[in-house]
């Protein structure tokens, strides 16, 4: 059967009137007053993980990994109704790829040495209750990626998700306890603030019992983590370019490209921004955007109009993010049918809609004279974030060159951005990649920390 948009907006209502019928009959679990009450709810519950044997601690995220499958529809709708930002279907996908593909207590592993003067063993134990700032833009697909792997690892965990997100990120938080409990846990493995501002994350970050902060956000965000004088896991900002070279399959590479550009709208950090091609296969690959992958391509004072649009003095219009093409069009006047999914120009690298990170689904395309003039000019429109890069590229030997020179935490390689994440790609989903400080795709044992155990002369049996 056919679902219309009323349809549509009649369930997102009823869930919505639902929602609110909850939160003013009950309390949803793991969600407080005030942040100090909910640091240590947090640090009673992680006195419970910490005992419970890794199978015990499998069992809630297995029960997480359900709950999340059975919700994802609600959350996704939720998000979009909430923020704004993305679409549905593919936030429904985001959602099931982190119940699957989220490594869980397998991510935590033993070494061990065995020789003549004993057995030496480096165990991977818990930071106790630790504190993470979540964004708007993936809201509850990181509190719910966050805390399986932090609770692997024998941790609990406070988020100071972002104002704009708040009733969706409290849903999965509420969730994630419920899980538990089902699952023979305790409550408050997850916790947060009804009303999270800059204050409450300022009490987070400067708590003795919070000795590990992951933020996953702006520059700024990260920035203020690293200076809290607790250690950080920062992931911050990316501007990702796709670097198309006169070997790749170009027919292919337009249709990777639009599909991880436009897939919720641009909002995964991972996304292509921008894409630098070789001055002999422009032509063709806009040639393919166009006329088989649903794009738009914006004449210069279009472009221009855009750019007075999405850009403001201070940032980014929220307006504009994580906005659909067609609603981006007709915020300048003009009108494209719904199959219309990106808007495209050629321009040049210090353009402003193709030099910062927008986003949304517009991508600008730069001309490279060749291969070494489209990996400086990459190189310089990723800022040195670390982040993400993409190619598209037969030639190994332009590859290889590309990814030592771009040096950045993901490289993905003749396909859409996403399969970095595993979809449509080999290895573990995270909704937290902090490129910054280093981690890169962070997991389970990213939340954990050394501890060494020597039995000296001992338990050597050779």
């Amino acid at each position: 059967m056919a679902v219309s948009e009323q349809m549509v907006q009649d369930i997102v209502k009823e869930v919505m009137a639902k929602l609110q019928l909850k939160e003013e009959t009950t309390t949803q679990r793991g969600v407080f007053a005030d942040m100090n009450e909910a640091i240590a709810a947090a640090k009673k519950a992680q006195k419970v993980i910490h005992r419970m044997s890794m199978d015990q601690r499998e069992q809630i995220i297995s029960n997480i990994r359900k709950k999340t499958k059975e919700n994802a529809e609600l959350l996704a709708r939720m998000g979009v109704e909430e923020t704004g930002m993305g679409n549905v279907p593919h936030k429904i996908l985001k959602h099931i790829l982190v119940a699957e593909k989220t490594p869980g207590t397998e991510d935590i592993t033993t070494t061990a040495w065995s020789g003549d003067r004993g057995l030496t063993l480096i165990e991977m134990g818990p930071f106790g209750v630790i504190g993470a700032i979540t964004p708007c833009t993936n809201p509850s697909e990181t509190v719910i990626c966050n805390t399986m792997g932090m609770l692997a690892g024998g941790n609990t965990v406070v988020f100071n998700p972002h104002p704009q997100a708040v009733k969706t990120s409290q849903f999965a938080i509420n969730m994630l306890n419920e899980a538990s409990l089902e699952a023979g846990g305790p409550d408050n493995i997850a916790c947060t603030v009804m009303k999270p501002t800059m204050d409450s994350s300022a009490v987070m970050m400067s708590h003795p019992d919070i000795q590990l902060i992951a933020a996953t956000g702006g520059p700024g965000v990260v920035t203020a983590v690293l200076s809290s004088g607790r250690r950080g896991i920062g992931a911050g900002a990316g501007n990702p370019p796709a670097l198309v070279d006169e070997t790749a399959d170009i027919r292919k590479a337009a249709e990777d490209i639009v599909n991880g550009c436009t897939f919720d709208n641009n909002l995964p950090c991972i996304a292509e921004k921008e894409v630098v091609a070789v001055d002999s296969v422009v032509s063709e690959l806009m040639h393919y955007m166009v006329s088989e992958q649903g794009c738009y391509l914006a004449s210069p004072e279009e472009v221009k109009k855009l750019e007075e649009t999405v850009l403001t003095p201070k940032g980014l219009n929220r307006k504009c993010v994580g906005r659909d093409a067609k609603t981006l069009l007709s915020m300048i006047g003009v009108t494209v049918p719904d199959n219309i999914r990106c808007i495209i120009f050629e321009g040049k690298k210090e353009d402003k809609l193709i030099a910062e990170e927008l986003m949304m689904p517009i991508l600008g395309i730069v001309r490279a004279k060749d291969f070494e003039d489209a990996v400086e000019q990459a190189v310089w429109l990723e800022h040195g974030n670390r982040h993400s890069a993409h190619i598209h590229s037969k030639n190994v030997d332009h590859i290889t060159t590309y990814a030592k020179v771009i040096d950045t935490a993901i490289l993905v390689k003749n396909a859409p951005s996403y399969a970095a994440l595993g979809f449509g790609g080999e290895g573990y989903c995270t909704f937290t990649i902090a490129s910054r400080t280093g981690e890169g795709l962070t997991s389970a044992k990213s939340f954990t920390k050394q501890r060494r155990c020597v039995m000296s002369d001992s338990l050597c049996i050779r």
